[in-house]
């Protein structure tokens, strides 16, 4: 996994579970250098409350834990987040575990013993799994990233203000015309905002956006 990858991992949170004293301190220490936060979970009870607790973008859990197994701990995530990412860690291959593994869509699984190629390797399928999940299509070729407040463009980068970003995620949320008052409500967040102000600030976001792309709705608002 090259530097760029591992430094996308900083946005994110895990839940690890693992009953294995050794193994978890193990796995942790790696871990802890790459997330912004790792939940530690001795069973896969723990693990679901620490789930419902934190919400964290990944859980990466042991198949045979006391409790609550992986698989159970997955199949409970299921019963109310169907887009939770999941990575189940095992020591069998066997056909009944991977047909359980299908129907839980686990993001991947790690044939123990757990090396840094298998573990970096499950965490980039992470990554790439993650980014989809962020990207919003604003026209061919051309994405909003909602992660890293940025609008992509084959290999150009715009990177947007605070409020350029909030105008963009209210126009995709909604789908129809934001009027000028919402925008000084959600964006200005009840200070005045001036019109020579919001003029400046669509002025620089066209900039960063595809031509034509942000639509003045003349005396209502704008939309996409």
């Amino acid at each position: 996994m090259d530097e760029k990858m591992l430094k996308k991992l900083t946005n994110y949170s895990v839940v690890y579970a693992e009953d294995d004293a050794g193994v978890r301190k193990n796995v942790y220490e790696l871990l802890s250098l790459l997330f912004k936060d790792v939940y530690l979970a001795e069973d896969g009870e723990e693990a679901y409350e620490l789930f419902l607790m934190n919400k964290p973008d990944l859980v990466i859990t042991d198949i045979k834990m006391p409790k609550l197994s992986g698989i159970d701990l997955a199949t409970k995530i299921r019963e109310s987040d169907h887009e939770a990412h999941i990575i189940i860690i095992t020591a069998y291959t066997e056909v009944d575990f991977m047909l359980q593994a299908i129907e839980l869509s686990l993001l991947r699984y790690i044939v123990k013993p757990i090396t840094e190629p298998k573990l970096f390797d499950a965490l980039e399928k992470f990554l790439q799994s993650k980014e989809k999940t962020n990207l919003k299509e604003l026209a061919p070729n051309w994405y909003y990233d909602n992660l890293q407040k940025m609008v992509l463009h084959n290999e150009l980068m715009y990177e947007l203000t605070k409020k350029e970003a909030k105008l963009v995620e209210l126009l995709l949320a909604k789908d129809s015309i934001i009027t000028y008052e919402e925008i000084e409500e959600k964006l200005w967040e009840g200070e005045y905002m001036s019109l020579n102000a919001l003029r400046l600030m669509i002025k620089n976001l066209r900039k960063k956006l595809p031509e034509s792309t942000l639509k003045n709705i003349q005396g209502i608002g704008y939309k996409l």
